[in-house]
């Protein structure tokens, strides 16, 4: 229960649709309780040929509604007639119906109000809290299960919790008054019925015993299922270009036959509750007007036929309200274990998050320091005591053998990770001893993957700065050489370039990517080099975008390629995890080292 309390949280302020829900179903419950229980008044109305002979005395208690209508019904019957009787009999059901149905729909509204809060509370929740998580995480998890968690999970979360709270409160309340109108005609007939209940909850019990486990089986193979769909549809062109169709559709049929199976066996269980309830609720009416009846025909109970046939009416609804108590609780297990999954999202704790005497960074003034840095990937180091200086205005290649901590360095500045030990300053302060905001915002950062999104060219170029005007925008594209292609494109800036920016050449997606951080016009730009995926022609119009991008900033490049790295001021080599090398382009050809071997063969990795 303590899963189920936690995600009610998520439907504050809960007191706002509390209250109206309350009120309106006791209402609801009160005249849907009472439509039935006038039947016995109208029975007596048709069928009583004595009813103008005799008035009825009033009960002392108007709780005891039979007599109350019966009092009403004879007094009526004899001053203006049975047909006057049958009216008011009727006027009054008609009116108990009425109002019943329109409480019912105030509180449904209510409801639904409450569930719509629930999901808009929990979605921004788990949305929330996974953005603001570190990158390695996001580095081991599927991103579809992710995905899953949020869309699918919090879904079947949020018609869980409030469907429930709604039958824990309602059902309840109506089998209460149906059980007060029952012990109120005969509390005899109702103890003996009430022996077979805990009989018919025990067997019910059984049957959807192994839900919450099943569940919960069933929402992980759902997001592995997701998992290898999102994989499958990014690597759609490896996956044809390696013929690789059928392992890939065999893997995903695997689990999604798996999720039937499990769906299936689920299904199973709670459907079968329906029906032993109904047939356990027959047998307990057979029973019950056996009984009553004998007792009737033997003149030993204080009942009337037509309080006997509201009895039995009243009765056989009374497994209603008890068959939905048993279907929710067979359907929280699934919320639960939905809520358990997406709880534990939320739950998750950003690896790196600001000091809570952080301050604001301002400016970029001297340089950016590393200090004996090291960082390891669980025990592979792969940074191990760096100290380098990056100086204002200066342009700083990092080169070196594949997997020798380019990547990882660059990763340390905008902190989307932290050293495990020694320390980085900008302007002598410790990077952890600012806002992660402000540090970030004066850096521009282009990727050798053109990060891109579904969008115009605009909203693309204009993605970390949304108050952009146009002008400022083609003044951007225009430094990245990047203004020609995009007025050529079908709506020009207002052009969508589909998923990925798949619409775009390689070169045309690089330009838009070194636009847009140009647009917030950084003094500090992290380039892992760009045009290394490029054909010479795309390279070209892409290196003059850099170098336009690279005036007046510091930069700090991964270099893959000799034009780059030549002009570079500092020229860093990193092999194995440190500092081999470090100098100008001409100093590291003299030292005849790791540095004038890569130049000959020409190879820098990533």
């Amino acid at each position: 229960m303590k899963t189920y309390f936690r995600l009610l949280s998520f439907a504050k302020p809960i007191n706002k649709f509390a209250i109206p829900y309350i009120l309106c179903t006791l209402l609801s419950v009160i005249f849907s309780t009472l439509n039935l229980a006038l039947l016995a008044p109208l029975l007596e109305t048709l069928f009583n040929k004595e009813l103008n002979q005799t008035i009825a005395p009033m009960p002392d208690s108007y709780f005891d509604i039979f007599k109350v209508f019966k009092h009403y019904t004879t007094t009526i019957a004899s001053q203006y007639g049975k047909i006057q009787s049958l009216e008011f009999v009727c006027g009054c059901i008609a009116a108990s119906v009425l109002l019943g149905n329109l409480f019912r729909y105030f509180a449904d509204r209510t409801m639904e109000s409450l569930r719509i809060q629930t999901l808009l509370n929990l979605r921004k929740t788990v949305f929330n809290n996974v953005m603001n998580l570190h990158l390695g995480y996001f580095s081991n998890e599927r991103k579809g299960d992710i995905i899953s968690k949020i869309a699918s999970d919090v879904q079947v979360v949020q018609f869980t919790v409030t469907g429930t709270l709604q039958v824990l409160f309602k059902e309840p309340a109506q089998l209460i008054s149906f059980l007060v109108i029952l012990f109120l005609i005969s509390y005899k007939l109702t103890l003996v019925s009430m022996l077979v209940i805990p009989v018919a909850g025990l067997i019910i019990s059984r049957i959807v015993k192994r839900l919450k486990e099943q569940a919960t089986a069933s929402h992980q193979t759902y997001g592995m299922m997701i998992s290898y769909l999102d994989e499958a549809l990014n690597g759609i062109r490896i996956v044809k270009a390696f013929n690789a169709v059928g392992f890939i559709t065999g893997r995903f049929d695997e689990q999604n036959r798996r999720y039937s199976k499990i769906s299936r066996s689920m299904a199973k269980r709670q459907q079968l509750a329906s029906p032993v309830s109904e047939t356990l609720g027959v047998l307990m009416v057979a029973g019950i007007v056996f009984y009553g009846g004998s007792l009737i025909i033997n003149n030993q109970g204080n009942m009337d036929g037509s309080t006997f046939v509201v009895y039995i009416a009243l009765f056989s609804q009374i497994m209603r309200p008890a068959k939905a108590i048993s279907t929710a609780f067979s359907n929280i297990h699934s919320g639960i274990a939905a809520g358990d999954r997406v709880l534990e999202l939320i739950d998750q704790q950003p690896a790196i998050t600001n000091a809570p005497d952080a301050i604001t960074l301002n400016s970029f003034t001297e340089e950016i320091r590393f200090e004996g840095v090291s960082f390891a990937y669980g025990e592979k180091k792969v940074l191990d005591n760096i100290t380098i200086s990056i100086p204002k205005g200066s342009t700083v290649a990092l080169v070196g053998p594949s997997g020798g901590g380019k990547s990882t360095l660059m990763d340390l500045i905008p902190r989307f990770m932290d050293p495990q030990s020694g320390n980085i300053l900008i302007d002598g302060k410790n990077l952890k001893s600012v806002t992660m905001e402000s540090l970030r915002a004066l850096m521009g950062v282009v990727n050798q993957e053109s990060i891109l999104f579904n969008d115009t060219i605009f909203n693309n170029i204009a993605f970390a700065k949304p108050s952009a005007t146009l002008a400022e925008v083609e003044a951007a594209a225009r430094i990245a050489n990047a203004h020609e292609f995009i007025i050529k494109t079908e709506n020009g800036y207002d052009t969508n370039i589909g998923d990925k920016g798949s619409k775009l050449s390689g070169g045309q997606r690089q330009r838009i990517c070194i636009a847009r951080a140009v647009l917030s016009n950084p003094p500090l730009m992290l380039l892992d080099e760009a045009t290394s995926a490029l054909d010479t022609e795309s390279e070209k119009m892409v290196q003059d975008a850099l170098n336009n991008l690279m005036k007046n900033r510091t930069s700090l490049v991964i270099a893959h390629r000799l034009s780059t790295i030549q002009n570079a001021d500092i020229i860093i080599v990193l092999d194995n995890g440190r500092v081999a090398e470090q100098g100008t382009h001409q100093q590291l050809l003299e030292h005849n080292g790791i540095y004038k071997r890569l130049i000959e063969m020409q190879t820098f990795g990533n």
